[in-house]
C-alpha cells in the first residue's frame, strides 16, 4: 500500500477535531464516541477528503461536553481515578499538563498510572490514545495535542482495573494462546459484568522481560487477534473487535514510551486481548472466505463506504497487519456488522 501521502491531511484532521472537542467522550452515559479515532484512521490512510463527510454521518450519535465537578490536581487525582463523573475534570487537568510539558513527558508519568485500567470503558480510551499518539507522531500541533487530553482525560475517568485473574499456562504462539482462552462462564450482561466473569486466562506474556522481545510479542498478538475476527467475530461482531485493536493501541503508542515501559505494556494488551476473547467467544469457529482478493486500498473503500465505525477501526489495524488474512478479517467486520445509516 502507498503509503506516500498519508500524513498529508491538509488540515481537514485538525478540522474535524476541533468540532469534536466540543462533545464529550461517550454518550447516553455509557456508549463511547467513536468519531475522535475513525476521523484519524481515515486521515492516516490517506482518506482526509472522507473525514467531514464521515463525521457528519456520524453527528447524530454526540452529545455536548460534560459538566465539570471539581479540578484534579496533582495532590488528589487518585480520589478522581475511575470516577466517570469526572470525565471534564480529567480532560481540563491534561489539557494543563500538556500545555506546560512536552506531551510524551505527559505520557510517560501517566501511562504507568493508567495501563492497569486498561479494560476502562471497554478498553476504548486506551484504542483513543492510540490513535492520538499516531497522530502526533505524524504531526505535532495545539488539536492533536488536545486529543491525546481527550483520550488520557476519558481513561483517567473510566480507569477499571481487573482483579483476581488465575494464570493459565500458555501455547507458545499468541493465535494458540488465543485459542487456549477458557470462555466464560456466564456471557449475560455488559462489558463490566462480563469482565467481573473472567477468573483464568493463559499467562502467554509473563515470561517476556526484554523490551524488543516485548515489542514482537505484541505484534504478533495484534496480528493473531485480528486474523482470528475472520473465524469468531460472529460470537459478537462489535466487541470483539476490541481484541485487536486495543493491543494494536499499546503497539502503536510503544515508540513514543520510554523502552522500560514496554513489558508492561505487553502484559496488559495481552490480558485485555484475552479477556475480550474470553467474554465474547462464539460456540464454535466458523470457516470464512472472503468474497475476492481486495488490495489494501479496496479494503479501505469497502469499509469507507459501509461506514460503521468500528468495521473502519478494524481495517484500520488490519491495515498495520497488512495482509490478506488481516484484510479478510476486515470484510467479515463488514458483513456481520449494520451499516452506519
Amino acid at each position: 500500500m502507498d503509503t506516500s501521502d498519508m500524513s498529508d491531511t491538509s488540515g481537514r484532521l485538525e478540522e474535524a477535531l476541533e468540532r469534536l472537542h466540543a462533545s464529550g467522550p461517550e454518550r447516553l452515559g455509557r456508549l463511547t464516541n467513536h468519531a475522535p479515532m475513525v476521523v484519524e484512521a481515515l486521515a492516516a490512510h490517506g482518506q482526509a477528503g472522507a473525514v467531514h463527510r464521515w463525521l457528519d454521518l456520524y453527528r447524530g450519535k454526540l452529545e455536548a461536553f460534560p459538566d465539570r465537578v471539581a479540578p484534579v490536581a496533582d495532590d488528589n487525582w487518585p480520589s478522581a481515578l475511575g470516577d466517570p463523573r469526572r470525565a471534564a475534570d480529567w480532560i481540563d487537568h491534561f489539557t494543563r499538563a500538556l500545555a506546560e510539558h512536552p506531551w510524551k513527558d505527559v505520557l510517560a508519568v501517566w501511562w504507568p498510572r493508567l495501563l492497569p485500567g486498561i479494560y476502562g470503558g471497554s478498553t476504548h480510551p486506551v484504542i483513543r490514545v492510540g490513535h492520538a499518539v499516531r497522530a502526533l507522531e505524524a504531526e505535532e500541533n495545539a488539536p492533536r495535542r488536545t486529543e491525546l487530553a481527550h483520550g488520557l482525560g476519558y481513561w483517567a475517568a473510566r480507569h477499571h482495573p481487573a482483579l483476581g485473574i488465575t494464570p493459565l499456562p500458555g501455547a507458545r504462539s499468541a493465535a494458540r494462546s488465543l485459542d487456549a482462552v477458557p470462555a466464560i462462564d456466564s456471557a449475560e450482561g455488559g462489558f463490566p459484568a462480563r469482565l467481573a466473569a473472567v477468573r483464568r486466562l493463559p499467562g502467554w506474556a509473563d515470561d517476556v522481560t526484554d523490551p524488543d522481545t516485548a515489542r514482537a510479542r505484541l505484534a504478533e498478538l495484534v496480528r493473531a487477534a485480528t486474523h482470528r475476527y475472520a473465524t469468531h467475530g460472529h460470537g459478537e461482531e462489535t466487541m470483539l473487535v476490541h481484541a485487536a485493536t486495543a493491543p494494536n493501541a499499546v503497539l502503536r503508542t510503544l515508540g513514543s514510551l520510554p523502552r522500560e515501559m514496554w513489558v508492561a505494556s505487553l502484559r496488559a494488551a495481552w490480558t485485555a486481548s484475552a479477556a475480550v476473547t474470553a467474554m465474547y467467544a462464539p460456540a464454535e469457529p466458523v470457516a470464512y472466505a472472503p468474497p475476492a482478493r481486495l488490495t489494501a486500498e479496496e479494503v479501505l473503500e469497502r469499509a469507507l463506504a459501509h461506514g460503521d465505525e468500528h468495521v473502519i477501526k478494524l481495517t484500520d489495524t488490519a491495515l498495520d497487519v497488512d495482509d490478506e488474512r488481516a484484510f479478510a478479517a476486515a470484510l467479515r467486520s463488514a458483513e456481520l456488522s449494520a451499516p452506519l445509516p
